[in-house]
């Protein structure tokens, strides 16, 4: 609507002008229902699609078509950024009409609105928290199955991501899941999220995966680990994990020549876990001494020490600790750069905290696809958080070379 227009809408309808005047000094949001300013746009909409049915009409005429008339108009109620408008689109005979503001079967007027739902979501709100913030930020109220199909639009976006391929080769890769609340079969079951966080060789950490398969397992770890082969991923350096059972062996299945490292923060917490109180700072100081070893022969001359001192008394920790010992003590291979960035699953867990943080108003999804969904928006939506590259790499990546000359010149 050009100024002269709207100078003379508020000439011929003063009610109007006392409602704009009354609505600007009630400090009510300008935009939204009963928005006088929603009137305006209205109006305005409703004016610019006469104003293409003429330009159409007039096309047509220039063309010789005498046939082709005007058809009367199709009134319809359109979502906005102001509130809810009633939209009068015009028609012709030959249906042959397509208006550019807003399509013949849309129902939004292209405002940003759609951006704003999904960036709501993204920050962990639920459906229902997107409906009543979108009434109380823009006055709009939005059906909650809409706000879910506007969500929806990323999930081809989301199917690419998760089907991406991948570098060949990447020195560290964490594998580690976290649990939420899911609805499968008319109940709220816990379902695993099987995170694949990694640091490819330019010390860029990444997302390779996120997958949802129902309890935690190293059969499905397998599967994941498969994957990860099919698009790409041909080598890994370092696999770093949990003392899951059976995880080891997957691991060397699809990937035989990665070293495993199983995480030293949860060995020592599953040692102590048993421990009585007046023992638990003496024993946690001997297995410190054992993991903050220099060499591979200190750190076994400490845990023989350990075994003499508290073998009597807290023998499952030996075992522990023995059975283990290969995949605990494998970081000691590496120069210390590279050791602590891989005697601990820490920096996937850091991740999961995120996650966590980032949906903690939700105690369960309505289904899988929808924990997935809302997770990949609020990782993408806080990607700077997790994604920075690791600190003091380049001195890493000449370790490494120096290491695995023959293995790494294919990847150079």
């Amino acid at each position: 609507m050009n100024r002269k227009k709207l100078e003379e809408k508020l000439e011929k309808d003063p009610d109007l002008q006392k409602r704009l005047k009354d609505h600007l000094y009630s400090k009510k949001p300008l935009l939204g229902t009963d928005s006088p300013f929603s009137e305006l746009l209205q109006s305005a909409v409703n004016q610019m699609l006469e104003g293409e049915i003429e330009s159409f009409m007039a096309e047509e005429k220039s063309k010789g078509v005498k046939s082709n008339k005007r058809n009367g108009k199709m009134t319809k109620q359109v979502i906005t950024e102001a509130g809810k408008i009633y939209v009068e689109t015009p028609r012709d005979r030959l249906s042959e009409f397509e208006p550019e503001l807003i399509g013949k079967y849309e129902r939004t007027l292209s405002s940003g609105l759609d951006e704003q739902i999904i960036a709501l979501y993204a920050q962990g709100n639920s459906i229902e928290d997107v409906k009543r913030l979108l009434v109380k930020i823009y006055g709009v109220d939005i059906a909650a199955g809409k706000i879910s199909m506007i969500t929806d639009k990323v999930l081809p976006e989301l199917e690419a991501w998760r089907n991406r391929q991948l570098s060949s080769f990447y020195p560290i890769v964490y594998l580690d899941a976290i649990h939420f609340k899911v609805r499968r079969e008319g109940k709220y079951q816990t379902s695993a999220f099987y995170t694949v966080y990694s640091v490819d060789w330019n010390g860029q950490r990444d997302l390779l995966g996120l997958y949802v398969q129902g309890n935690e397992g190293a059969s499905k770890w397998g599967l994941i680990l498969e994957d990860l082969k099919s698009r790409g991923l041909k080598d890994i350096l370092v696999v770093c994990t949990d003392n899951l059972k059976g995880f080891s062996e997957v691991i060397t299945e699809v990937y035989p020549s990665s070293v495993v490292q199983k995480c030293i923060v949860h060995q020592v917490r599953n040692s102590l876990k048993y421990v009585d109180e007046k023992d638990r700072k003496r024993v946690a100081s001997d297995l410190r001494s054992i993991y903050t070893s220099k060499t591979q022969e200190q750190a076994k001359a400490n845990l023989k020490s350990f075994k003499q001192k508290w073998e009597e008394k807290y023998n499952y920790i030996v075992k522990q600790w023995t059975d283990n010992w290969d995949e605990l003590m494998a970081f000691l291979d590496f120069p210390t750069g590279m050791r602590k960035m891989i005697y601990t699953t820490n920096p996937v867990e850091a991740l999961h905290r995120i996650m966590r943080k980032l949906v903690k108003s939700k105690a369960a999804w309505v289904s899988e696809t929808a924990l997935i969904k809302q997770l990949y928006l609020s990782l993408m939506h806080n990607k700077k958080s997790w994604s920075k590259r690791a600190y003091g790499w380049t001195k890493i990546q000449r370790d490494i070379m120096d290491l695995y000359p023959e293995r790494i010149k294919e990847y150079l």
